[in-house]
């Protein structure tokens, strides 16, 4: 079995922050941090590369309606990355923090941000025919929880979270109404968690699939999901950073609160 893949701590609690410890928990990003490169950045950018190469049809997928946000996306994180510090951004290939080359292939745009960037990246947009709903029209997931991309992409919102129990109704049309109204100048976040047995980073899971107990389990997997309008194409990017730490990073504050909320 090979060693996990960590962060040595989380960066933030949800369950500890009344803002966040509820549905839908959205906070407006500060400044420029959507993207973020943390302390596990080479070990996820390795898993990355080895599901991009031997699961290409798992973790990417993209409807051709789709081309025109990815193309859009990928120079908007080219030039975010060209500042970023630990990037060396040319017009041929990107040397990324950890010192791995990645030669820049603007035909598979998602592809190849996802061999640079910790996030996975998911397109949603309004799709003619869908009705009022942002539609899953592109992806690169390579750290899904519990959800598959063949299955979902083309679902429109309410598709995409069935059967989760707790994306009811009217929750539905409160996070298509904060889909429709984020402004390319105002990124938004928000942050999940919950406790795991299995540390792995790719668990993906189809719907008719049995659900697995993780009741007992000494990891927290988080996401921090950032929402982007992008301005030319306006479709919105769902972004995920995905943080597992072993929970005995947690302060006893942390793992209290962790208890009480029951994840």
């Amino acid at each position: 079995m090979t060693a996990p893949i960590l962060q040595s701590r989380l960066p933030f609690a949800p369950w500890m922050d009344p803002r966040t410890a509820r549905l839908p928990g959205v906070l407006p990003v500060e400044g420029d941090d959507w993207l973020r490169v943390d302390d596990a950045y080479a070990g996820q950018m390795a898993e990355r590369g080895r599901l991009i190469a031997g699961q290409p049809e798992v973790v990417h997928a993209m409807l051709d309606s789709a081309r025109p946000a990815a193309e859009e996306l990928y120079e908007v994180i080219l030039a975010r990355l060209a500042r970023t510090p630990g990037f060396q951004v040319g017009p041929k290939e990107v040397v990324r923090p950890d010192g791995v080359t990645v030669t820049l292939d603007p035909v598979a745009p998602l592809r190849t941000l996802g061999l640079l960037v910790q996030e996975d990246l998911c397109l949603m947009e309004k799709a003619e025919g869908a009705g009022d709903e942002h539609v899953l029209t592109g992806a690169i997931l390579c750290f899904p929880a519990s959800w598959s991309l063949q299955e979902k992409l083309g679902r429109p919102l309410i598709g995409i979270h069935r059967p989760v129990p707790d994306y009811e109704t009217e929750i539905a049309r409160r996070v298509q109404r904060l889909f429709d109204a984020i402004r390319p100048e105002q990124p938004l976040w928000r942050m999940n968690s919950l406790v795991y047995r299995d540390p792995s980073l790719h668990q993906p899971r189809r719907e008719a699939d049995p659900r697995i107990d993780r009741r007992g389990g000494s990891f927290v997997r988080a996401e921090r999901q950032t929402l982007i309008r992008l301005p030319k194409t306006r479709a919105v990017v769902f972004a995920i950073h995905t943080y597992v730490v072993d929970i005995a990073s947690l302060t006893a504050e942390e793992l209290a609160g962790l208890e009480e909320a029951r994840l």
